[in-house]
């Protein structure tokens, strides 16, 4: 028979024969590989493999639950220690640093990224519809404090363009801006005041949202955030960043748009302001743009001959601010400017903690981004550099550099893409650039900042549209993305056209329901397939795309790519019913065939009483598929599992009664290839009390030799040889 050989040198039941050679009468001519292996070992269902191989009985809950909570708690010096470099970084990887090779890198890296937080951080601020001093704040505190808890060596933190757009959209909402409002009278003051409280607030709960998630080990979440969402979010929220400052270029008051469709309001409302543009401002913005744009091209292109970037966004502030004073722009043409900066440090004080209940479900999504975005780019840049770093940890940085920043009028920061590529090809190592970024910063907000009193936010909104370079560059991805993923571009092409089309918040939750249902549906609809074998080899795959492997007669092997739970049960019973022919009316037929075949055996014997075996169970009993099948009718059916990676109870249910149907007509169940868990939830649903325990093995092969010697009713001690 194929598939069984006698083999004389291996007497024993449990020998294992590993015979190799080379030559090339195993493979075709023109093959690379020459060495065939043949092995000779015994027949080994689940349990047997078990008894043989498997490890002991585990301790039982209670005790490794008991272990488990005990274990965090036992105290010790070495354990307090670990305890502290594990939570507080900083105390980990500074006694390790190299001094001499690392200084150089980290002090250039740092002071760059620190000149580039200046206009980025009053720019976004205008995103966030606070003034810029605040932007300021939130690019100094975060960082120091990211330095101490993080664990990204390259990641610049401080304003981000999607969450202070976020942000800000949930302050206009809250915090109104009244038309023909003073800049310079009180209630403008108590309007920036409401403003900030509400971004702080924001920026608290975020916090709090970010320390709960590490106290649960949530960090994981992030990866509901796909590379494809992410991107595409991203790209999309560019966008909108773009829309919304095109009023500041063109020296337009006009009210911020929130909620859905607000981009198309916002550039309708443009559009149709065109007539009162300021000139003054539109030319201030075009020759922005005009040194931006070339200038940050060249520091993209010639990143690598360059030791550091061109730092033309606060070379165009400072000859913008120079102007506009000698110039008197905001008086003579009524250019707008940014006003007053104080100098110094901002006094502590509660956000507005009233307005939680109104930002609580705005404030999960700008989470979720931020936190999505600042471990994906440290990912990135540690697997660039071969380190590490921890999903729960960063949880805990992110999340106290918000708490604790909030409390000094900062609004919700984040990792930045564009700092952050700076950082790195500027000559970064490690988290110690950001002492150095918090100490330029710190010079601006002790020193110099009340000098940008006549800086125009046209300029910063150029600033703002510029700095967004990667984000449109991401259409590039979309080519290989459809190449190698036809999901995965639905994915980014959904998620881009609702967060441009709805909403930032909504168009994120839109793109994660719908990545997510693409997950749903590839599980539900997995495909059942048959398998065949090559000829001579223990090899199994599917025919439709091995034409050259055959069917085993009498037994059809199916498996399915994908678990099988109450999502997909129905599917997986209507593919395995079209590929076994199972019909009601055949079941009742083979039914009725197979009682009528027992009613004759039980006649035949009529010289002894007995009771009648049960056929399901029976492994020994082959006469009715002798009798009422022909040799090339299925007679048994192989389930392979292995890509069967979990089964629920609706599943399991399933098993069971397909066990059923396939007993009503004379075909045996067999099962290969089971992990643990499936194994585990199929033997508790009560499946082995509807087919043979012994009829689970390791190996298709296994069982497949197996149902071929119960046809041939073999020995007891029976071997396979491939």
């Amino acid at each position: 028979m194929n598939g069984q050989v006698a083999h004389p040198s291996c007497s024993e039941a449990t020998a294992l024969c590993i015979h190799s050679h080379t030559g090339n009468e195993a493979f075709s001519k023109g093959d690379t590989m020459s060495t065939s292996v043949a092995v000779y070992r015994n027949i080994y269902t689940e349990d047997r493999f078990r008894q043989t191989f498997g490890t002991e009985a585990k301790p039982n809950g209670k005790g490794r639950l008991r272990e488990t909570l005990s274990k965090p708690c036992r105290c010790s010096r070495e354990t307090c220690l670990h305890l502290l470099k594990e939570r507080v970084p900083i105390f980990s990887w500074l006694p390790k640093y190299r001094l001499r090779k690392w200084i150089l890198g980290d002090t250039v890296a740092g002071l760059t990224v620190g000149i580039l937080h200046i206009p980025q951080g009053m720019a976004f601020a205008l995103l966030t519809s606070v003034a810029p001093i605040y932007g300021l704040y939130t690019s100094f505190f975060p960082v120091v404090l990211y330095m101490l808890f993080g664990t990204g060596r390259h990641v610049s933190t401080g304003t981000f363009a999607v969450v202070s757009l976020m942000t800000g959209s949930v302050v206009e909402q809250l915090v109104p801006t009244p038309p023909a409002l003073n800049s310079s009278s009180a209630e403008a003051a108590e309007l920036e005041a409401q403003r900030i409280g509400v971004a702080s607030a924001i920026a608290f709960l975020s916090g709090v949202m970010m320390l709960c998630m590490f106290g649960l080990q949530l960090g994981f979440l992030s990866t509901y955030l796909s590379e494809p969402i992410v991107k595409a979010f991203t790209s999309a929220a560019a966008f909108h960043v773009t829309i919304s400052q095109l009023q500041n270029m063109l020296g337009l008051r006009l009210p911020r748009y929130t909620g859905t469709f607000s981009l198309f309001k916002t550039l309708a409302s443009v559009m149709e302001n065109l007539p009162h543009t300021n000139l003054a401002e539109l030319l201030i913005s075009l020759l922005c743009l005009a040194v931006l744009i070339p200038i940050k091209e060249v520091n993209t292109r010639f990143r690598q001959r360059l030791r550091t970037p061109i730092p033309v966004e606060i070379l165009t502030v400072i000859i913008a601010t120079g102007v506009a004073y000698a110039t008197s722009l905001d008086s003579t043409y009524d250019v707008q400017i940014v006003g007053h900066i104080p100098a110094g440090f901002p006094q502590p004080r509660l956000p507005a903690l009233q307005t939680v209940p109104d930002i609580a479900g705005d404030t999960v999504a700008i989470t979720f981004v931020g936190y999505a975005v600042s471990v994906s780019l440290a990912m990135i840049y540690a697997d660039k550099h071969g380190y590490s770093i921890h999903p729960n940890q960063e949880l805990l940085a992110h999340g106290i550099s918000n708490t604790v920043s909030s409390l000094f009028t900062c609004f919700p920061s984040s990792a930045t893409l564009a700092t952050t590529n700076i950082l790195e090809s500027a000559g970064g190592y490690t988290q110690l650039s950001g002492l150095f970024t918090s100490l330029v910063v710190l010079v601006v907000l002790l020193l110099i900042g009340p000098l940008f009193y006549f800086l125009p936010k046209a300029v910063l909104a150029c600033i703002n549209v510029t700095s967004l370079r990667q984000m449109f560059l991401q259409f590039q991805d979309l080519p290989d993305l459809w190449r190698v993923s036809r999901i995965d571009f639905m994915v980014w092409l959904v998620t881009w056209l609702s967060v441009v089309v709805l909403n930032v918040d909504l168009g994120l939750a839109t793109g994660v329901v719908f990545s997510m249902m693409t997950v749903v549906c590839r599980t539900q609809r997995a495909g059942c397939s048959v398998l065949g074998r090559a000829s001579n080899t223990e090899i199994y795959r599917p025919l439709d795309n091995h034409n050259k492997c055959y069917e085993v007669p009498g037994v059809k092997i199916l498996t399915y790519n994908g678990p099988i739970y109450y999502g997909n049960r129905s599917f997986f019973k209507a593919d395995v019913n079209q590929l076994l022919g199972l019909t009601p009316e055949r079941i009742r037929s083979r039914e009725k065939a197979r009682k009528a075949l027992e009613k004759r055996e039980r006649e035949a014997i009529s010289t002894v009483e007995r009771g009648v075996a049960n056929t399901s169970f029976s492994s020994e009993n082959s006469e009715f598929f002798k009798s009422e099948m022909s040799e090339n009718e299925v007679q048994a059916v192989l389930i392979d599992c292995s890509s069967v990676i979990f089964v629920d109870v609706a599943g399991a249910k399933l098993f069971i009664q397909m066990c059923v149907e396939c007993q009503k007509m004379g075909v045996r169940i067999y099962l290969a290839n089971c992990n643990e868990s499936v194994l585990k939830i199929l033997t508790s649903s009560g499946l082995m009390n509807y087919m043979n325990p012994q009829h689970i093995f390791v190996t298709v092969h296994d069982a497949v030799v197996y149902i071929q010697l119960q046809r041939e009713k073999p020995s007891e001690n029976t071997m396979i040889w491939v």
